[in-house]
């Protein structure tokens, strides 16, 4: 081979194994099934506690600071996540996808178990950072494994799959952590004991991936010199910087609907979770519809950004409860299109090699921006006196994206109406 001319790996690098495509329908429903219940893991760290937060900090009230470490106990975890998921991804990478989930998910148990028997709040708040360890090992392997075994149209719709089970586990997650908290403010740390259950089915029942699809069609491995390839960071900067917006964007109804509401007058629990319960259908319902759309993810950003920023204007001029729900269905209907979008995209610029590096750096970038936005919002509604003005400037700020990812397309004469299999299978 020419100097020249640098080897390349083969066009079809993310196949995988035979073993991992040509399964029973049982064992592939199974497979799934575990991916989509990792995935759902971190989201259980993040919301499960929440309804006993009040009765920790009634427990703890005679510790000094309680009233500001008590609420950390909740989302010291997505920081954690946050910081050291870039860091997974290269362990991914480096000691394999399958093997680091199966050890993560049974650390996952012990340290979100740990506060069963751990009476000091210094202890809960340590080990509710060790779980945020774990459940960056746990998302990167499972989003990179689902890049693994499926690609093209299977991509996508798994990815919006995940989407989907995260958003509905989320609410799911909140009834329990209130049904067990009547129990007392330590019941709800046993259900994290579950991912001892997964744990030995991933051991089982999920492939290992194929490093190179030569290897697995029985030809010679690729050369270390045809392995090595540059990580393509500029891309994965840019998508990982509109990961960090696009984050905030998705986590502003759950996180400050109840408080939007309150402005309005309505103090009903009933009523503040029934409308948190319909703006989390119009996630999955984008979800969905994002899954049947057959096209390409990076034309659709744009689109999918002015939905997310219309909502939040009928948020932002809302002067009634039912005009508010309906602003944030539509802002969640775009927010569900908007992940799976973000995260199929960041998935078509990563080989075999680089993607646990890669997605370890979206899941980074996604969770900094869920832990910066309650403080964003917050820094908003100093700024222009009421929260319902911060939510608007943020609408504003996701138009403008909008605006210029579109003439970044525009300018680059990038857009492309081809169905989504010419492009990313």
């Amino acid at each position: 081979m020419p100097g020249s001319v640098r080897p390349q790996l083969p066009v079809a690098i993310d196949v995988p194994t035979p073993s991992a495509v040509a399964v029973s329908g049982s064992a592939h429903l199974l497979r799934v099934t575990l991916l989509m219940a990792g995935s759902c893991l971190p989201i259980l760290g993040a919301v499960l506690i929440a309804p006993v937060l009040p009765r920790m900090q009634d427990h703890f009230a005679s510790v000094s600071g309680a009233k500001a470490l008590v609420p950390l106990a909740l989302t010291v975890p997505a920081l954690a996540l946050a910081l050291l998921a870039p860091f997974a991804g290269v362990i991914v990478d480096r000691v394999g996808r399958k093997r680091l989930l199966v050890v993560a998910t049974v650390l996952y148990a012990l340290f979100g178990t740990a506060p069963l028997w751990l009476d000091s709040l210094g202890g809960i708040i340590a080990s509710r950072a060790l779980v945020g360890v774990a459940e960056a090992a746990i998302m990167t392997c499972c989003t990179t494994l689902i890049g693994d075994y499926y690609s093209g149209r299977q991509r996508v719709k798994y990815l919006a799959l995940q989407t989907m089970c995260a958003s509905a586990s989320a609410t799911v997650f909140f009834v329990i952590g209130g049904a067990a908290g009547s129990a007392g403010w330590r019941a709800p740390f046993w259900v994290y004991a579950v991912s001892l259950v997964l744990a030995p089915l991933m051991a089982v029942v999920l492939p290992s991936p194929a490093v190179h699809a030569a290897r697995a069609a029985g030809d010679e491995a690729p050369t270390e010199a045809m392995v090595r390839r540059a990580f393509p960071w500029r891309q994965l900067a840019g998508i990982s910087a509109l990961t960090f917006f696009g984050a905030m964007v998705f986590y502003t109804v759950p996180v400050e609907m109840a408080y939007l509401l309150d402005d309005l007058g309505v103090e009903s629990p009933g009523v503040i979770g029934l409308a948190t319960a319909v703006a989390s259908a119009s996630t999955v319902g984008g979800a969905v519809t994002f899954a049947r759309l057959r096209r390409s993810p990076d034309p659709m950003l744009p689109a999918v950004l002015a939905v997310c920023a219309v909502g939040f204007g009928v948020m932002f001029l809302a002067g009634s409860a039912p005009l508010l729900v309906i602003g944030a269905v539509v802002n969640c209907v775009g927010t569900g299109m908007l992940l799976p979008a973000l995260l199929t995209s960041a998935m078509s610029r990563l080989s075999f090699e680089d993607r646990g590096r890669g997605t370890g750096l979206w899941t980074a970038a996604f969770f900094g921006g869920e832990f910066v936005c309650p403080l964003v919002l917050l820094a908003g509604e100093s700024a222009v006196g009421t929260l319902a003005g911060a939510v608007g400037l943020l609408g504003l700020a996701a138009a403008l994206v909008a605006a210029g990812l579109w003439a970044a397309r525009r300018r680059a004469g990038a857009v492309d109406p081809r169905p989504l299999p010419q492009q990313l299978a």
